[in-house]
């Protein structure tokens, strides 16, 4: 299997505005070739650090409130001081955005780190000289090839550990977990991962949530061990709004191997089918009418909150 045989949630179709936008860095905003960090900073020595994606359609930061309440909280549970009031982190992403003449169809990487550090060991004391705060902001709209086709994810023995070791709730930069995963799901010829819960029932993938639909029920993790998506409670929410049954609950590879659709959600792809799961054909292999309507239900949201924005 060639490198050409695999997809990812995070494709993206290719755009060559990307070789020349302009990066916020700690205050300046410079061209990508010029767009540096120490190799003292936390971030890059030892993944100290946390981070956000965002979506802009239409001029709108989607769920822009939701995002910078989970990054403030993450950031406070690491004792982190970002440096900077939402209200100012807001401008930065906004001055970002018009330097780069960009207006829908984009996606932001927001991340702070830490910062730079006195010496080269991991104590926090040592960065002194304040967080780092980054943007990327690119054209970025997700190549439909996922959509048509299908994520193909194979189950890793690598799991999403208790919040005693790592809270999965906290999106730090330390995906190192999520990496390993994503390697043995692609030499087994998949697409992506999915990872299992410390006690064996089905939680998520190394890069997104995950949900079953079974006899017209979605299901979904408890969320005890997963990210906490901000697409995935709109798609739990939109379910109990709009008469879908939805459950939050433990279950097995047994249920899912067993499902009529699976799919994915993730800030970036909002939705994406999965089609396989470990040499499985899952329902039809192809995208089902629960994942069609939901998301629809998703972008008449988005549609709501782009007029909401422009009142």
């Amino acid at each position: 299997m060639t490198d050409t045989d695999h997809i990812s949630t995070h494709d993206a179709e290719a755009d060559a505005r990307n070789d020349d936008i302009q990066i916020y860095v700690d205050g300046q905003i410079v061209h990508r070739d010029k767009a540096m960090v120490s190799v003292y900073d936390s971030g890059f020595m030892l993944g100290d650090g946390v981070w956000e994606g965002l979506r802009l359609y239409d001029g709108c930061l989607s769920f822009l409130d939701e995002h910078l309440d989970r990054l403030y909280e993450a950031a406070k549970y690491i004792d982190l001081d970002i440096g900077m009031t939402r209200g100012e982190l807001t401008g930065a992403i906004r001055a970002t955005l018009a330097a780069n003449g960009m207006l829908t169809d984009v996606h932001l990487r927001l991340m702070v780190t830490r910062g730079r550090k006195r010496k080269p060991f991991q104590h926090p004391h040592l960065s002194v000289f304040g967080s780092t705060v980054v943007i990327i902001a690119e054209h970025s709209k997700p190549d439909e090839t996922a959509t048509m086709r299908g994520i193909r994810l194979h189950t890793v023995p690598h799991h999403r550990g208790l919040p005693l070791t790592q809270d999965a709730k906290l999106n730090s930069h330390s995906k190192l977990n999520c990496i390993i995963a994503l390697n043995h799901a692609i030499r087994a010829g998949a697409d992506e991962a999915l990872m299992l819960d410390p006690f064996g029932f089905v939680n998520t993938t190394n890069a997104c949530n995950f949900f079953i639909v079974r006899k017209g029920e979605v299901w979904t993790s408890t969320g005890d061990y997963c990210m906490n998506g901000i697409t995935r409670q709109k798609v739990i929410d939109l379910c109990r709004g709009n008469g879908i049954a939805i459950f939050e609950r433990n279950y097995s590879l047994v249920d899912t191997y067993g499902a009529d659709e699976a799919f994915l959600t993730g800030t970036f792809g909002a939705q994406t089918p999965v089609s396989e799961i470990d040499g499985r054909v899952i329902g039809t292999g192809a995208a089902g009418p629960v994942f069609h309507r939901i998301r629809q239900l998703y972008k008449d949201l988005i549609r709501a909150e782009i007029g909401s924005a422009r009142i």
